[in-house]
């Protein structure tokens, strides 16, 4: 235990220079006193570590000292580095561990690729709102070629090119300001602007992506969490919200539950269907959701629902029915 700490200590004044025996007692978790007899051991060590007396003081190492750690290229120390904001070393109790190790990543990387590797990592944020025990949605397949287009786009803080196709609606070519890349439930999702104006852009939906050589208007530093959060408090409380009540097949009962914005009641149905007061976040979302459940679900209500689903649904069979 003591050994981990005494590599983090050091790391920590590789990386950040001259800090004083507070900050570091902060950052380790430990007290000022222990961090002093750490800073004895490491001196009787070998270890470079010097004292600055005075107001402005702290401690330090001498330049040119430094860990190894070889054979990481950039984009596997990005993969390390975006792993640490999973959530699961924390539920399983190895939060400190994972710290102790990012230190150790970017600490190993060359001062160039030290940089550009631990910026790059808070454009990414895996999972923001859900832990590793409670997955539900399979993995999108994402086409490698895309993806990859979207990430370099978004890391260099380039403008990106992206052919969209938005939910019932014809694709077409937009280009946007990439902010960063988040995924919820093992679904992925750009976050942009556009104009300005804050986008969000499902990767599933982007046919093809081209990175443009032009820079991408935003902030040097941006708060991924922060920001996912805020939009999607925005999408779930703005809108024209429509209140649906639907009977559902219960296999399909995770399906329905995971394009609403709220279930506001549930019990069972005389078939053994569920019988679910539904909350979607506008018109055209709860008609594509409905729509897409086809046998396996039934709206009740509100009636324009039922009369637009019959339509469209008499419009297909028209199409395709056989002549008498």
């Amino acid at each position: 235990m003591r050994a981990d700490r005494l590599v983090s200590l050091v790391l920590l004044l590789r990386q950040r220079g001259q800090l004083t025996a507070d900050t570091l007692a902060r950052e380790l978790g430990v007290s000022t006193r222990t961090v002093l007899r750490d800073i004895e051991a490491l001196s009787a060590a070998g270890v470079p570590v010097y004292a600055e007396r005075g107001r402005h003081g702290g401690f330090s190492l001498l330049p040119g000292f430094q860990t190894a750690l070889t054979g990481l290229n950039h984009d596997e120390a990005l993969a390390l580095l975006v792993a640490g904001s999973r959530r699961g070393a924390q539920l399983f109790g190895l939060g400190s561990a994972l710290a102790s190790a990012m230190l150790k990543v970017v600490d190993a990387l060359p001062e160039g690729l030290r940089d550009t590797a631990a910026g790059a990592a808070q454009r990414l944020l895996i999972d923001p709102e859900t832990d590793l025990l409670s997955r539900r949605v399979a993995a999108e397949e994402l086409p490698d070629t895309v993806v990859a287009e979207v990430r370099r786009a978004v890391l260099a803080g380039h403008k990106l090119r992206i052919h969209y196709a938005a939910v019932n609606q014809t694709a077409k070519w937009r280009t946007v300001d990439p902010i960063g890349l988040v995924t919820v439930r093992d679904q992925a999702y750009l976050l942009a602007t556009k104009a300005g104006a804050d986008r969000t852009y499902r990767l599933s939906r982007v046919l093809a992506a081209e990175e443009l050589d032009e820079p991408a208007q935003r902030p040097d530093r941006v708060d991924l969490d922060r920001a996912w959060q805020e939009r999607n408090t925005r999408f779930r409380t703005g809108g024209d919200q429509v209140a649906v009540l639907v009977r559902v097949d219960p296999a399909r009962r995770e399906y329905l539950v995971g394009t609403v914005l709220a279930v506001r009641a549930e019990e069972p149905d005389a078939d053994g269907w569920l019988r679910m007061d539904v909350i979607f976040q506008d018109a055209r979302h709860a008609e594509w959701a409905l729509w897409r459940l086809a046998t396996d679900a039934e709206a009740l209500a509100p009636q324009w629902l039922r009369t637009s689903l019959s339509d469209r649904a008499a419009s297909i069979a028209a199409r395709y029915g056989v002549p008498s």
